[in-house]
């Protein structure tokens, strides 16, 4: 009877078997979680705010749905991590860029409340592992860390990427090198497999960033080009034929031997306790170690942004000039410039002054977002320029 129940547990288990699908498309996910963020926000002039709306309110759809199963369903699973790698990544813009939360603010924050989920999952199941989510309650553990592990990476990345000056390309090739540390840990050092899974999940968020600015930013910036519309409908379209080849093999919902799916459960506690503390004390140096130095690197001898912001100001200006002849054209691709410049500037200017930059960075969001739209509005964006213009000047004086 109890054999017969197990057996039961695993078919009605409401995540996908770690296969090789699982990781493609989850950074297929990640992806498009960071290019169709951009493409409402900016493309569409949505705005950080209205398009944070939207997809929190299609994600908890999307979650209703994924509850109301009773097994793994394909489609239905995947658009949830589709829409919660959006909604994750805006949680962690809106505190950035509309409270003007510091980036190491919420890389602390979300570890923490990752590490509580995991604590109280832990506490309350016994377990951690992905290979036994058939009660209610391990689910709300499970997409309680996948949103957290998706806030953080993006905080994480955009630290790293953005705000220390490490760029995209280089913060996806860290990435790269790290979880292959880790594939090897758990190959040939009996790294705990729960604990690689976390890392690896973790990691793949700004993994799936860099893929995706490096595709959708313009060449100018150091990208391809394809911009966010193409980027996300060709990694939408990928994630699509994946879920029909899912859904038609089974491939990653087979049901697993009772003794196979129970292997990691019965490892020794204590080692498992160990190897955690030890992974978290590697990534705490690094991590650290590796802010220390960038941060260094970006300090800047001046200690007010007095005279820096000029070339901000004359980017603007142009594009207010193409915008009054109606030449949106050119104006879109000065607003690549602008974008461009900025980012690159963002270690230095943010390190003299956080706060200003901030207010800056939230003027400049809608100088992008009104310019960019498929159909510019020629007075809400002199409105939009004008305004950024005038907290530039400010601060520039």
């Amino acid at each position: 009877m109890e054999e017969n129940q197990n057996k039961m547990k695993t078919l009605l288990n409401k995540v996908p078997e770690v296969t090789i699908y699982f990781w493609i498309i989850k950074v297929l996910c990640t992806t498009v979680g960071e290019t169709f963020a951009d493409f409402l926000n900016f493309n569409l002039g949505l705005g950080l705010g209205p398009t944070t709306f939207i997809m929190g309110v299609a994600f908890f759809i999307s979650l209703f749905f994924q509850f109301k199963v009773n097994k793994y369903t394909p489609s239905i699973y995947w658009i949830t991590v589709v829409l919660i790698s959006v909604f994750g990544t805006l949680v962690t813009d809106n505190l950035t860029d509309a409270m003007g939360v510091p980036l190491e603010t919420s890389t602390i924050v979300f570890s923490v409340l990752l590490g509580l989920t995991f604590l109280f999952w832990y506490l309350s199941e016994k377990t951690l592992s992905i290979h036994s989510i058939f009660t209610r309650k391990r689910e709300v553990f499970y997409w309680l860390a996948i949103l957290f592990t998706f806030a953080l990476g993006t905080a994480v990345g955009d630290l790293y990427s953005e705000q220390l000056g490490l760029g995209y390309f280089n913060t996806g090739l860290t990435v790269i090198v790290i979880i292959l540390c880790v594939f090897l840990a758990w190959k040939f050092l009996k790294l705990d497999g729960m604990l690689a899974f976390w890392i690896a999940y973790i990691l793949t968020r700004p993994l799936g960033a860099s893929l995706g600015d490096y595709l959708s930013q313009p060449k100018v910036n150091g990208g391809l080009g394809l911009g966010t519309t193409s980027t996300s409908i060709i990694f939408l379209i990928a994630i699509l034929a994946i879920i029909v080849f899912l859904a038609v093999t089974k491939i990653d919902s087979s049901a697993k031997d009772e003794t196979t799916k129970t292997k990691e459960a019965n490892r020794s506690k204590k080692n498992v306790m160990t190897q955690t503390i030890l992974v978290l004390c590697i990534f705490l140096a690094v991590g650290i170690g590796g802010y220390v130095k960038l941060s260094s690197k970006a300090a800047s001898t001046k200690t007010t942004l007095s005279g820096q912001l000029s070339d901000f100001v004359t980017i603007e200006n142009k594009i207010l000039t193409e915008v009054n002849t109606k030449n949106f054209a050119s104006a879109k691709k000065d607003a690549d410039t602008l974008e461009h410049q900025w980012d690159t500037s963002e270690a230095k200017l943010r390190k003299i002054d956080g706060s200003t930059w901030t207010k800056i960075d939230g003027t400049i969001d809608v100088v992008l977002a009104t310019v960019r739209t498929s159909n510019p509005d020629a007075s809400k964006c002199k409105t939009a320029i004008n305004h950024s213009l005038s907290v530039i000047d400010a601060a520039n004086k």
